[in-house]
């Protein structure tokens, strides 16, 4: 996003390390401040360390446990 006015991209900070970084089409990286964050912040999703918080659902009924179900059937 260039600003027409000044013909200046528009600064963001970079996802990754903080840094100001340009916005805009002369930027092969953005909204990475360089081709390193961009390829650490897809290591971090490729490996799963960027994990959403999730609340830990009660559930409504109890089942009983599988040990209280007396033997499995046979199957033939």
């Amino acid at each position: 996003m260039r600003n027409e006015q000044t013909g200046k991209s528009r600064m963001v900070r970079c996802p990754h390390c903080g840094t100001p970084s340009p916005y805009g089409p002369d930027n092969p990286w953005r909204p990475f401040c360089s081709e390193r964050c961009k390829s650490l912040d897809l290591g971090a999703w490729a490996s799963e360390s960027y994990r959403v918080a999730q609340q830990q659902d009660t559930p409504d009924i109890e089942l009983p446990d599988a040990a209280d179900d007396g033997p499995a059937p046979r199957r033939h």
